[in-house]
């Protein structure tokens, strides 16, 4: 994911997704204007990079121009174009096409052809890189078309937002920023309570690293059985078997706000494999929330829970404060990894739970 001035862009089409586009539109010109010795025009700034691909792929003898169109706010309204066309090259009985990196409504496109009628070619075609059929609806006929994308609005390729971007050799698509949050603390610090809250309130998905083992394993799926066999052992379950699970959950919904994980990672090599997940989705880790509560308020809330759940690893106290010093050997060092990308939140995590949620929100809405 990328941020270009206030909005967020994640990757759409690769360069060699970009090429595959170039080279469609290339095989229909060269087809079907080999012969024509077509003046291409391109509509600067967007079709700059589209126009030196495209020409170079051009097997015949052409021309090549550019101009400057631009639409006015509220151009459905006048029917005019901002600037009065110069072209430098006569279009008197030539074949001319006009070059666009993407065509949606069609507002300019539509103009500028009506202009260049005035010049007397003997034939006037319109070739855009892209093209979005879903608002495109215009009689003017779109000849070449390299491919057909949704209705999203795009950078990279010669397209910006605001002026930046254009140099993006991909194409990105607008999106929300995900919320990705670590919800972290000791054991008895309250993050599934507080999770459960919390993804109510921001629309995230919460994904607990226990439940998802539970899941794996009660249905029998291949990384289920493959951590099942792992455990009967009583060995560790290997990161790349963990983070495949999470990557299962994470794409169950691909929409989703963001993500709260509850109980991954816990190690530093657990944390890069995460944020190496999220970058390949386009994504990031946005912080660590940690709920920060002293070591004899967690005995104490373990041991009640005990009480209730049942637990046996809630009813011994030696067990308890073993689990707590394991958290702080193996799993506190987190919060340096944290510190260093300036992510790391910490919350007193003492208190009524409607006080906890509230601060919890404050560090939340940050975010």
């Amino acid at each position: 994911m990328i941020k270009i001035h206030d909005l967020y862009f994640k990757p759409f089409l690769t360069a060699t997704q970009i090429s595959d586009a170039v080279n469609n539109l290339a095989y229909q010109l060269n087809r079907d204007l080999a012969d024509k010795k077509p003046v291409f025009l391109g509509i600067l700034n967007g079709s700059y990079m589209v126009m030196a691909d495209l020409t170079r792929k051009f097997n015949h003898d052409c021309e090549i121009a550019f101009l400057r169109a631009s639409s006015y706010e509220g151009t459905s309204s006048t029917g005019e174009l901002v600037e009065t066309l110069n072209v430098d090259i006569d279009l008197t009985d030539r074949t001319v096409v006009i070059v666009e990196d993407i065509v949606d409504t069609g507002l300019t496109v539509d103009m500028l052809s009506r202009k260049l009628l005035k010049h007397n070619p003997t034939a006037l075609h319109v070739a855009t890189l892209f093209l979005k059929p879903e608002v495109y609806n215009r009689e003017l006929k779109i000849d070449f078309v390299g491919l057909n994308i949704e209705n999203k609005f795009v950078v990279g390729y010669g397209m910006d937002y605001d002026n930046l971007g254009r140099n993006l050799p991909e194409l990105y698509v607008q999106t929300q920023r995900m919320k990705n949050i670590v919800l972290f603390g000791p054991p008895g610090a309250g993050k599934g309570t507080q999770a459960e809250r919390l993804k109510e309130k921001y629309g995230l998905v919460h994904i607990s690293t226990g439940d998802v083992f539970r899941y794996n394993i009660k249905n029998g799926t291949e990384l289920g059985t493959l951590a099942k066999s792992f455990m009967d052992k009583g060995n560790l379950v290997p990161d790349e078997v963990t983070i495949k699970m999470l990557n299962a959950e994470v794409e169950k919904t691909p929409d989703a706000a963001g993500f709260i994980f509850d109980g991954f990672p816990r190690t530093d090599a657990q944390a890069k494999a995460l944020d190496e997940l999220l970058a390949s989705k386009g994504s990031e880790i946005a912080g660590m929330v940690a709920l920060e509560v002293d070591d004899e308020v967690l005995v104490e809330r373990l041991l009640e829970r005990g009480k209730a759940s049942g637990r046996a690893d809630d009813a011994s106290e030696g067990v308890i404060r073993d689990r707590i010093a394991v958290y702080y050997k193996q799993t506190a060092p987190l919060k340096d990894y944290y510190t260093a990308q300036d992510k790391y939140h910490g919350v007193d995590g003492v208190g009524a739970l409607d006080e906890i949620t509230a601060r919890l929100s404050v560090e939340f809405d940050k975010l």
